[in-house]
């Protein structure tokens, strides 16, 4: 049968068709033999020459970093590879549809049309697997235990709430899946930025030049957190090195491939924060609170506003010279000092200094005098609370006494080098609800404090109550940039039962880890132990 003039013209199209994407697959996978091959640099400083006094570590901790950068480049060149192949099914797909086009209709429908309605339907139960979970609006919880809290990461480490036996507080995901997992994710909020869609809302160029494209050095962190029934959600954030705008991106993956759910542009460089520390006595501790408030805030962040809310006469001229002093210092005179004479109320603290603020919506930063924070931290405080929809509650990583966990020193170290996140030197205090960043707004819609509770702990836990029975999405996840230092406590008598049970148990959890804490109580054991091994040395040396 002599074939039509427009059957021949489709097949030499297709032919065509097929030779272009065979060399575009086969220019790829040239570029990822390149891209994997060892690079060789004639002007590196060899070891023991130029770079001996740097030590084998150095070099070890170097070649490890450039062999995880060309793993994960590979792994970014196989997973464009993996698309290409996609995309050459999808061609080859509607090569096929051309022809089932001409096909007969079976009851009524075509095979296209059954499988765009296959499709249409798993779009649609895809979508409502977003409109269930919390991504959009806040669920209404019964309480705290409610949560799903996230888990944040950067481009290289996880900082994660259960860590069991074996995990950590922070380190490097060890199983190959969930680094590929990350890197996908990262990888994906960067097409969405650097390819956006016309309901993104952001112009090609804006007329001005060149879209700027973001890379994987952009990436400044992320979190993430799994509803079992619905899927994961990803809060991803990038920057650029010389900007002040963030990109912020969600994906949600329902149990399947990954959905963009919204990219927006956040601007935060008018964001002010208003700290509020509420405080009694306590001088010492409050002119370190404000060596970090100098170094942070004044010289770096540049943005914030401090609120200072004083109980009592005793130490309140002391208090007020460390801020004169810082301010004739450092010219910095954003800062406010409200004198309360009576007893301390950490609520009653809170609410005075919120209402003390004239100046309209402002976000609020709830802090205690004990608390270390970095200038990352006050970025992400303002990027994860938006007035009328998110409030922030970080998990603070709180560090043990240092007696204890530097007991093999003769002093311990300065309080900066004791910022780690390490099982010895601390935990993530995730029973503890008084770090919050909230807009003024929403503290006074939902009515604040409960002002009747006076004394510890239970003040905070009835705020976060209140925001978990409202419509806002509550952020609830540990942040590398925020630190509690230790104290000591004192757990008085005028204490309701449930506050002295709960001081008692921070008091307890503050101390040590569980493997010093046991040292302690078997020291007596091992010294014994201790004594008759050095003993049974002896007798075998005069032997």
């Amino acid at each position: 049968m002599r074939m039509s003039r427009r059957g021949l013209v489709i097949q030499a199209r297709t032919r065509w068709l097929l030779v272009g994407l065979a060399l575009l697959f086969s220019l790829v996978l040239l570029m990822y033999l390149l891209e994997c091959a060892p690079q060789t640099d004639g002007n590196g400083s060899l070891p023991g020459i130029v770079g001996e006094n740097m030590g084998k570590e150095y070099y070890q901790a170097l070649l490890q970093e450039q062999e995880e950068h060309y793993q994960n480049r590979a792994t970014s060149l196989k997973r464009q590879i993996a698309q290409l192949k996609q995309e050459l099914q999808e061609m080859s797909d509607k090569l096929k549809s051309l022809q089932e086009k001409k096909s007969p209709k079976v009851n009524g429908m075509n095979y296209q049309g059954t499988k765009e309605q296959a499709s249409t339907d798993l779009l649609e139960f895809l979508h409502s697997q977003i409109d269930k979970a919390e991504v959009s609006v806040g669920a209404k919880l019964p309480s705290e235990y409610g949560v799903i809290p996230f888990e944040s990461f950067t481009s290289i480490k996880v900082f994660q709430l259960e860590m069991g036996l074996t995990r950590h507080p922070e380190e490097k995901p060890v199983r190959k899946d969930k680094r590929d997992e990350l890197m996908e994710v990262i990888e994906a909020g960067l097409e969405v930025i650097n390819n956006p869609d016309e309901e993104d809302g952001q112009d090609e160029d804006d007329g001005v030049g060149e879209r700027q494209l973001y890379s994987e050095n952009d990436f400044i962190e992320g979190y993430y957190r799994t509803e079992r029934d619905k899927g994961t959600q990803y809060e991803l954030f990038y920057k650029k090195m010389d900007g002040m705008e963030y990109r912020h991106v969600t994906l949600f993956r329902p149990f399947g491939p990954l959905m963009k759910v919204k990219s927006e542009t956040v601007d935060i460089s008018r964001s002010i924060i208003n700290i509020i520390v509420p405080l009694a006595g306590r001088t010492e501790a409050f002119a370190q609170f404000m060596q970090n408030f100098r170094d942070v805030c004044i010289h770096q962040d540049k943005r914030v506003h401090l609120t200072v809310v004083y109980f009592g006469q005793d130490g309140l001229s002391e208090v007020k010279g460390i801020l004169e002093s810082v301010a004739r210092e450092t010219n910095f005179h954003n800062y406010t000092l409200v004198s309360l004479n009576e007893e301390f109320n950490r609520g009653r603290g809170l609410d005075v200094g919120a209402r003390a603020w004239e100046k309209g919506e402002v976000l609020m930063f709830f802090c205690d005098v004990d608390v270390y924070f970095t200038a990352e931290f006050l970025n992400s405080c303002r990027l994860n609370a938006e007035p009328g929809k998110k409030v922030f509650y970080p998990v603070v990583f709180s560090l043990y006494n240092p007696a204890i966990v530097y007991a093999n020193q003769d002093i311990p170290p300065p309080v900066e080098q004791q910022l780690v996140h390490k099982k010895d030197s601390g935990f993530w205090r995730d029973f503890g609800f008084g770090m919050t960043c909230q807009y003024r707004t929403d503290f006074l819609t939902v009515g604040g404090f409960d002002l009747e509770v006076k004394g510890w702990g239970v003040e905070d836990v009835h705020l976060y109550r209140k925001y978990l029975h409202s419509d806002l999405i509550v952020i609830r996840t540990p942040v590398p940039g925020l630190f509690h230092l230790w104290h000591e406590k004192h757990c008085v008598d005028e204490l309701t039962p449930e506050q002295y049970r709960m001081c008692i148990q921070s008091k307890a959890m503050n101390e040590a880890s569980h493997s010093h804490l046991g040292m302690l109580v078997f020291r007596e054991e091992i010294e014994t132990h201790l004594r008759k091994q050095a003993y049974r040395t002896n007798s075998e040396a005069v032997g």
